[in-house]
């Protein structure tokens, strides 16, 4: 069921982002006599993999600013680094009213923006304080929610560099790729640095989470990810409510 929800979660993940979405509550549900802390960290060794794959078959289609997206990625890898440092703390009770409210938060983005998920043209010249603002704000301060909890990163990614940079869907998706791999890159160092990581149980996900991962990219670029948005919100929802039992009924 694990292995599943990794090959479902990088194919998300590709797509429109947000792959722990899935996977981190997947884990949780799974493995609930798991301290959190190890959750986390065998969500970023399956998550990486995904996430690479996905990086490289776009960036043999989409046109990407590799440069921006590396100086973005490593002011990622930096916050996630810190943000990991923070989440050996962390448990589970508290993890899983924080992920409900991300993924309401997701949910309710989704539902009230029907065209998220369409292409967009910009013609607006990017200025060295837009590029700033997703250097500081982009990449550190997502990059440290990466590293603290997670689930909907891809995703936040795709919305802010959209957003600041005036990037097409593909594009930022593509961008978003690259970022979050130095994200991963980042939070996995600090955690397998504290020994937190299910290495055994990761490699086998990994493998389900880079099949998922590069079918998704390749779906992404011949279709776009508007036929994500019904998936996406059944399995939020379906989420949403089994943790919500989870936590209640605990």
């Amino acid at each position: 069921a694990l292995c599943l929800a990794a090959a479902a979660a990088g194919w998300i993940d590709a797509v429109v982002g947000g792959g722990g979405l899935l996977l981190l509550p997947a884990l949780l549900l799974g493995l609930p006599q798991v301290q959190a802390v190890h959750i986390l960290g065998t969500n970023k060794a399956v998550s990486i993999v995904g996430t690479t794959g996905a990086a490289v078959t776009y960036l043999r289609k989409a046109p990407v600013d590799v440069r921006m997206a590396v100086r973005i990625g490593l002011a990622a890898l930096a916050g996630s680094m810190t943000g990991a440092f923070f989440a050996a703390g962390i448990s589970s009770a508290v993890l899983r009213p924080v992920i409900m409210v991300v993924l309401l938060g997701v949910a309710a983005f989704v539902m009230l923006r029907p065209a998220f998920g369409r292409a967009q043209q910009d013609t607006t010249p990017v200025t060295r304080a837009r590029i700033a603002t997703a250097i500081v704000l982009v990449g550190g301060g997502i990059g440290f929610y990466d590293g603290l909890f997670g689930p909907g990163t891809g995703t936040f990614l795709v919305l802010a560099l959209t957003a600041v940079l005036h990037l097409d869907l593909v594009t930022a998706s593509a961008t978003a790729k690259i970022v979050n791999v130095c994200t991963n890159a980042g939070a996995l160092a600090m955690f397998a640095y504290q020994g937190v990581v299910m290495w055994q149980l990761a490699a086998i996900m990994a493998v389900f989470n880079l099949a998922g991962g590069t079918l998704g990219a390749r779906m992404a670029l011949r279709k776009g990810s508007e036929f994500v948005r019904g998936v996406l919100l059944v399995v939020v929802f379906s989420l949403v409510a089994k943790l919500a039992f989870d936590q209640w009924t605990g």
